[in-house]
């Protein structure tokens, strides 16, 4: 996310002629969006952002549990 970020604001301050970036190549501020694509693919490749998903789902599901046990006057289990 971070290189799509970077690649919208090069992208604009090119295309507004805006400080050093107006004088650089094409190809120089059109890179991160190169990057961005390389980074998604590994993602999804190598299973992280399942992963992410995966340890995102998880914690929900141990807040609610957790926030149940209070309201039920049960002290939540500790984790480790």
């Amino acid at each position: 996310m971070y290189f799509l970020g970077i690649g919208i604001v090069l992208l604009a301050l090119k295309y507004l002629e805006i400080g050093p970036v107006a004088a650089w190549d094409w190809w120089v501020v059109l890179s991160p969006f190169a990057l961005a694509v390389a980074w998604w693919a590994w993602a999804d490749w190598s299973g992280y952002t399942k992963r992410k998903a995966m340890e995102n789902e998880d914690a929900r599901k141990r807040a609610r549990i957790d926030k149940s046990r209070e309201a039920m006057g049960v002290k939540p289990k500790r984790r480790s």
